[in-house]
């Protein structure tokens, strides 16, 4: 046969679709699935299609998840994100994504890899390989499947869905170089073109560089594709993102971080303030607590990645962040309102007062497969 036959479903979890393969069904050597990972989603595309894979053209749609039995004793499942690039043939495994986390418990309960309720509500404990954290998901089953409808509308997907809760515990520092691995709570970098920008960088969730909006002459009301043509924004924004990478020590020097696409993420973050997203909703400031647009890999996203989200929620509650700077008066960090450019999502993180840690960060979401079957690749 001239091409290979893997079994798979194809998944939208919260504002991203991935491919899922469970672990059994790939090559027993790791090392070949970057290369398979890539020829699956139809990468490198110069013309950023992927029309021969299964790759949508932007980062929230070049994705695959890997389901198998969990390593660890506190965990039911093992799963292994890998984000890849759309005009390269990258594939980075050094970070999670959150949005997909929220269909890994659903995929595992339906596919018999999981024990749980027939109807009520099934708990899944998911040990994510890329962050070496354990996410409790919860999510109503009927008749021995997951449920995908409800009344749960998030940002970014039209209509509504079943709610499942993420809580992501002890968020913190997930690559063992501690929650501010650029060793304070602020920090002042100088970019290529002399400007300096005030920055925080935090590893909770994913590792994230998050910048104050005015220090790179953007706009946190941004429509994504405004800030995608604009290249000096782009470049300054990526100069953050590689010297972040160096100084958290996630990346030996700025040639390792350009490979690196996945992680850190970097964002831009400013006051609320009235704007309307990308459906053409008016938002009012009185609506948020802050605003965002973060890029991922390598472009800006449509919503807020889930693991940004859960950062800038960890970052919020730490003092002296320029993510705290920007909150608007009396934001509850365990409701916080963050606009982004398809509208308001919810996110909370709650730390311990007396010892200062990072405990649990919590977001809803909904998620639904939309295919199954196998995908084939040459």
């Amino acid at each position: 046969m001239s091409q290979r036959r893997i079994p798979a479903a194809f998944i939208r979890g919260g504002t991203s679709k991935a491919v899922v393969l469970k672990h059994a069904d790939l090559p027993e050597d790791e090392a070949a699935w970057p290369q398979l990972f890539a020829r699956l989603m139809g990468s490198p595309d110069p013309g950023k299609r992927q029309l021969d894979g299964m790759g949508g053209g932007i980062s929230s749609l070049s994705k695959v998840c890997v389901v198998g039995p969990a390593t660890r004793d506190d965990a039911d499942i093992d799963y292994t994100f890998a984000q890849i690039g759309v005009d390269s043939d990258s594939v980075d495994f050094s970070g999670n994504c959150g949005n997909m986390s929220s269909a890994m418990g659903p995929f595992a309960y339906d596919e018999g890899l999981v024990e749980g309720p027939r109807d009520g509500e099934a708990v899944v404990r998911i040990h994510n390989t890329n962050s070496g954290k354990v996410i409790v998901a919860r999510f109503g089953v009927s008749e021995g499947h997951a449920v995908v409808t409800g009344d749960t509308a998030i940002p970014g997907v039209h209509g509504t869905g079943a709610p499942v809760t993420l809580d992501f515990l002890d968020p913190s520092d997930t690559f063992g170089r501690g929650t501010l691995p650029g060793g304070s709570a602020r920090r002042e970098l100088t970019l290529a073109d002399g400007r300096g920008v005030r920055v925080t960088m935090i590893d909770a969730a994913v590792p994230t560089v998050f910048v104050a909006v005015g220090d790179v002459a953007g706009d946190t009301r941004s429509h994504p594709s405004a800030i995608d043509e604009d290249v000096a924004l782009m470049d300054r924004l990526e100069d953050i993102r590689r010297q972040a990478s160096v100084m958290m020590g996630l990346s030996s020097d700025l040639q390792a971080a350009e490979q690196r696409i996945a992680t850190p993420k970097v964002a831009m973050v400013g006051p609320a303030a009235e704007y309307r997203d990308i459906a053409g909703i008016t938002h009012s400031a009185e609506a948020q607590d802050l605003q965002i647009r973060m890029i991922s890999a390598g472009q800006a996203h449509r919503a807020v990645p889930v693991t940004g989200a859960l950062a800038l929620a960890c970052a919020a509650v730490v003092n002296g962040s320029v993510v705290s700077a920007c909150l608007s008066q009396g934001a509850d960090p365990l409701n916080l309102r963050i606009a982004t450019p398809s509208g308001i999502v919810t996110v909370g993180a709650t730390r311990d007062g007396e010892s200062g840690v990072i405990s649990a960060a919590r977001i809803v979401r909904t998620q639904r497969r939309l295919m199954d079957g196998h995908v084939y690749i040459p």
